[in-house]
């Protein structure tokens, strides 16, 4: 039976060519990477016009491959709008294995840096610094099903470690990795290697470390870490609980220093520490609990003179970067990955999450699938520029929460 032809994809379905200009002068910088080899001075396929060839394949789902993305090449348009040839599949293979993908970080720190400064909501118009939510997510070229079937193989996947400011709505900082979260790549040695000054990182249990915990002090940072229930912990002082504390859930808000002074093993806080306890309910739909059940979570952080209900409010808000990893995979199509090499994939990742600065650059909203549908349509001619902009208006900006 014969194999069924793919439809040829047209100028008139190609979207978000217009987006694009706003990058290109950013990605000029990279023309000579992956030259020092070309020797003979041959080489027509650049970083730069493959990672703009990239962001075309995220604004257009017709693009499903890397064949569909060479097909694309081939059009008068595409060739003219973004200074490129025709390219063949083998050059598009052997990109990934050329070309630095850290070069696209230094972008993608840079076009964050563009974004309007939110202005502080709620207590937070006292906290001089940033809060930035830090989580890894795991992405796999192969779905789980096959990838257990190979259990004996060592490529399980790559991580996203992935800085979320929760403000902005939009990541300022990325690394891809491998996925065994160990070693150098372990998340909480990620951390201490992408730290920043004026922030307050806001962490779950898997990055609980005490020595990363005086990095981040030494950086000239805070944190909102959630912890196990049953650390020792030395009471120095014990807080009365407020109005507003008490609504928030918290039932103990204490200062001291974490970790048992028995243990000489181990690196213990060099700063004074708080630990705030907060009450929640148990989703009703977990399993064996009865309805109205509650648990504890214990908190800590640096922050000795903020109230306890802005710290209970910055823990829940690490939940954004849960939203953001679901857009990310989800919208975005960042399932569908069209290289395994890491190589390849860091790439993707990166122009990834350049198409989320863009949208949230250009229409100053923070990129959720509403936004990104909106968009689309527009470039494909479905919706009009007021419509656009009626629609861009009712979703919320960068100084909304």
């Amino acid at each position: 039976m014969a194999r069924a032809r793919r439809p040829e994809i047209t100028e008139r379905q190609l979207t978000g060519i217009k987006y694009l200009e706003r990058v290109l002068p950013l990605l000029e910088r990279l023309r000579p990477d992956g030259c020092q080899r070309d020797t003979a001075g041959n080489r027509q396929l650049f970083f730069d016009q493959y990672c703009a060839l990239l962001l075309l394949f995220f604004f257009n789902p017709t693009i499903q491959s890397l064949r569909g993305l060479q097909r694309a090449s081939e059009l008068e348009k595409v060739q003219r709008k973004l200074s490129a040839r025709r390219v063949s599949l083998g050059s598009l293979s052997e990109a990934v294995r050329v070309f630095d993908p850290q070069r696209l970080a230094e972008i993608v720190a840079e076009l964050a840096e563009t974004l309007p400064t939110p202005v502080p909501i709620g207590g937070l118009a006292g906290l001089s610094q940033i809060p930035t939510a830090v989580d890894g997510t795991l992405l796999k070229a192969l779905p789980q099903i096959t990838q257990a079937c190979y259990a004996t193989r060592r490529d399980a996947g790559w991580r996203l470690h992935t800085h979320f400011e929760v403000l902005r709505g939009t990541v300022v900082a990325a690394q891809v990795t491998d996925a065994r979260n160990s070693g150098p790549t372990n998340e909480k040695a990620m951390l201490r290697r992408m730290l920043q000054a004026d922030r307050c990182y806001i962490v779950d249990r898997g990055y609980e470390e005490f020595r990363l915990f005086n990095s981040i002090v030494a950086a000239g940072s805070s944190y909102v870490c959630r912890v196990r229930n049953d650390h020792a912990f030395a009471v120095e002082q014990s807080r009365r609980i407020g109005e507003q504390a008490r609504t928030a859930g918290v039932i103990e808000d204490q200062v001291g220093r974490m970790g048992s002074p028995n243990s000489q093993r181990i690196v213990h806080p060099d700063h004074t520490m708080r630990r705030i306890v907060v009450r929640v309910p148990i989703h009703p739909k977990r399993r064996g609990k009865p309805p109205g059940a509650t648990h504890d979570l214990v908190l800590v952080t640096n922050l000795l003179d903020v109230p306890a209900e802005i710290i209970v409010a910055l823990y829940r808000w690490r939940w954004l970067i849960e939203l953001f990893f679901r857009f990310f995979k989800h919208v975005l199509g960042c399932t569908h990955l069209l290289s395994e090499d890491p190589g390849g994939l860091a790439i993707q990742v990166y122009c990834a999450l350049i198409v989320c600065l863009l949208i949230n650059v250009a229409t100053g909203r923070k990129p959720n699938r509403a936004t990104f549908e909106i968009v689309c349509l527009f470039f494909q001619g479905w919706a009009t520029e007021s419509e656009l902009l009626a629609q861009l208006a009712r979703l919320p900006r960068h100084d909304q929460s």
